[in-house]
């Protein structure tokens, strides 16, 4: 990619040496920071290396409250134990309720289209131009440009002097077909997913019968608590998929410290916040050693 090609002074030394330099005026950088050169150099990362602009580390801070918060909002469903009296709990349906592997499954979906496309750009001599144009691997005109997932900042920033020479409307039409690949991709994953783990209202409602608990004001039957679940789960599912397809091309877009993908950065803060919840639950069963049996 592009961020290979960054001069070495722009990234010896990491991400705070390299602050440092701009601050005392590094002649091998932008220069001054008053000049729209070294404005640029702020904003997207002295020397053209993006993952140390103000923007990466902005946009990285941004995915990581937002993914924070999500994981927090939650409908939280009460619980009572028919089994020991005064003994109460809640099923908590989260927004991101399946989590963001869906989009792994999703990048997975369009890294073999480009894989597909390469294996016909170098067998197929003559493959026509309106599924393909390649330069050094990479499609630069075609269906297999427009198919071709955004992952970097310069796959877009034709203001800032990327883009590979595309016109802006090929660009804008390619950004709006990989959100609409990810946000519609991950709401039909993310069903998928729930599916396929035994996160469904079924699934979760025999569980919860038989741990032993029931949703107060119901019957104690599975067909109760499964209705009470339909009315949250499936559609909690669908609308944190979408989110997640948001939030992975907007991380790739602007970019992120280190230049870690918007799938990467979004799988690191959902499993460092799911460690959270363990070490959490954890305390609480050691605290009502009849939640053990409800969490198994």
């Amino acid at each position: 990619m592009a961020s290979s090609a960054h001069p070495p002074s722009a990234r010896s030394g990491g991400i705070i040496p390299t602050w440092v330099r701009v601050a005392l005026g590094d002649e091998s950088l932008s220069g001054s920071i008053l000049t729209p050169a070294g404005v640029q150099d702020v904003l997207l990362g002295p020397g053209g290396a993006i993952d140390l602009g103000i923007l990466a580390i902005f946009t990285t801070v941004a995915i990581f409250s937002i993914v924070v918060y999500a994981e927090s909002v939650r409908v939280e469903i009460p619980l009572s134990n028919t089994r020991v009296k005064g003994a109460r709990g809640r099923f908590p349906v989260k927004l991101i309720y399946a989590s963001v592997l869906p989009m792994i499954l999703v990048r997975a979906l369009q890294m073999n289209v480009q894989f597909m496309g390469r294996i016909m750009d170098q067998q197929w001599a003559g493959m026509p131009a309106a599924l393909g144009v390649y330069s050094d691997g990479e499609p630069v005109s075609g269906l297999f440009y427009y198919l071709n997932p955004i992952m970097t900042p310069e796959d877009w920033m034709w203001f800032a002097g990327f883009g590979g020479g595309n016109e802006v409307w090929q660009i804008l039409l390619r950004v709006s077909i990989d959100l609409f690949i990810m946000v519609v991709g991950g709401a039909i994953f993310a069903i998928f997913w729930v599916k396929t783990t035994n996160m469904g209202p079924e699934a979760t409602a025999q569980q919860i019968h038989g741990s032993g608990m029931q949703i107060p004001g119901f019957r104690q039957n599975v067909r109760s608590i499964e209705r009470v679940l339909e009315q949250y789960i499936p559609q909690v599912t669908v609308i944190g998929g979408a989110l997640v397809g948001v939030l992975a091309v907007g991380a790739n877009m602007l970019g992120t410290i280190g230049g870690v993908t918007g799938t990467g950065l979004l799988l690191t803060v959902s499993i460092t916040y799911k460690l959270y919840e363990e070490i959490a639950e954890e305390q609480l069963m050691e605290m009502h050693p009849m939640m053990r049996k409800m969490f198994g």
